[in-house]
């Protein structure tokens, strides 16, 4: 059966949830030392840091991302507190303050024994998945908290990958029809080519090598988009009353010119639609779970000037962030994933052709290059190493 809203609180096998994210700066002093953290082992100079850093320092060195992990953090918390019970969130960035070093000294403060992890990241791949399980094995490692066989002191249940759980799928339908909505009432843009309007879905780029290391999950990486935008186009349709069509695109890449990375790059893509009429587009960030930075610097500043300079109208829906279907699909996976924990028989919700992924993950999973070991410990798998 599935996990019920009414769990007591005496079957929750947790002491706490750690909302895990990536971090980012919060003014211009910090910018540098956050991407160094984010380019660590790389060898990256400060020089071409500085470079990279202009899309913070035009938003004063403040990434977005910090006061949404902190709203989400209180609507993960009023829903918790809705459905009565009592779990302490506690706020942990692999980059930037709070660290997962915090993060872990406030858990121990508190007595957790067991936690469990829900990251900011909906889909399966090595920067979305492993490297927080990594992140986490390593900090506890470095800590002399971990030893050989992946004993802690501190036990970690992860949330499964949610791309494709209904909560993260409504949220986005909804996000896209009031951008439909938005872009049919803007000055100038005719009903025909509102209604017209091609559904651009957008995540973050990655190295092919990646995209091909994410198939052991069960499905690359963007085979997940595009099984979750199928869903979601189809439900952008149904509440419009009109077809839609869509696709997929990239952005964010980053990386030497010779690296392959996934494509198109949104910008290329909209000189693709412009050329071949179309004479407007809804981009929907479905890759993010807020409006960060790759959402406010290459969506809201750069593809939305690039529409612009080819004529296109445009709307950038916006991001699931602390919509209602989201909060309530994220406490439900906690509840899921607490079911598991208790060894009870769970229907896994999921939309879409892929099925649930797993929670505890598959050997070999998400490396960061196929074939690839590290031989950096990983948590929340079948072994330390895998």
């Amino acid at each position: 059966m599935a996990p019920s809203t009414e769990t007591p609180q005496a079957a929750l096998p947790y002491d706490a949830l750690l909302l895990y994210s990536f971090g980012g700066p919060n003014k211009a002093e910090d910018v540098v030392p956050f991407l160094r953290n984010v380019t660590a082992g790389k060898g990256i100079p400060d020089s071409r840091l500085e470079e990279v850093g202009e899309h913070y320092y035009g938003f004063g060195g403040k990434s977005p991302i910090n006061e949404q992990n902190l709203a989400l953090k209180a609507a993960i918390e009023a829903e918790l507190a809705a459905r009565g019970i009592e779990l302490p969130v506690v706020w942990g960035n692999r980059n930037w303050e709070p660290y997962t070093r915090d993060a872990l000294d406030e858990l121990k403060a508190m007595g957790a024994s067991r936690v469990v992890a829900l990251v900011t990241s909906a889909y399966s791949s090595y920067s979305g998945c492993r490297q927080y399980r990594e992140d986490l094995a390593v900090t506890l490692q470095g800590a002399g908290d971990l030893d050989e066989e992946g004993s802690t002191s501190v036990q970690f249940d992860k949330v499964r990958s949610y791309f494709n759980h209904p909560g993260f799928a409504q949220a986005n339908v909804d996000a896209i029809v009031d951008a439909y909505r938005e872009l049919a009432a803007r000055d100038g843009v005719t009903a025909q080519d509102a209604a017209g309007a091609t559904l651009v879905f957008v995540t973050h780029s990655i190295p092919d090598t990646m995209e091909a290391a994410s198939a052991v999950s069960g499905a690359t990486y963007s085979e997940q988009h595009l099984d979750l935008g199928a869903v979601v186009a189809e439900r952008v349709e149904a509440e419009l009353g009109h077809p839609v069509t869509w696709t997929l695109a990239y952005c964010s890449r980053s990386g030497p010119p010779t690296q392959p990375w996934l494509e198109p790059d949104v910008n290329d893509l909209l000189g693709q639609l412009s050329e071949a009429g179309t004479k407007a587009v809804v981009l929907s960030p479905i890759g993010f779970v807020s409006d960060h930075m790759e959402v406010a610097y290459d969506l809201d500043t750069e593809a939305l000037a690039t529409a612009a300079e080819l004529g296109l109208a445009a709307v950038r829906a916006g991001t699931v962030g602390t919509r209602a279907p989201f909060v309530a699909g994220l406490v439900d996976l906690v509840l899921e994933r607490a079911a598991l924990a208790r060894e009870e028989d769970v229907v896994e919700a999921a939309v879409g052709n892929l099925g649930a992924y797993r929670s505890v993950c598959r050997p070999g999973c998400c490396r960061r290059r196929d074939g690839e070991d590290s031989g950096v410990p990983a948590l929340c798998s079948v072994g330390l190493y895998t």
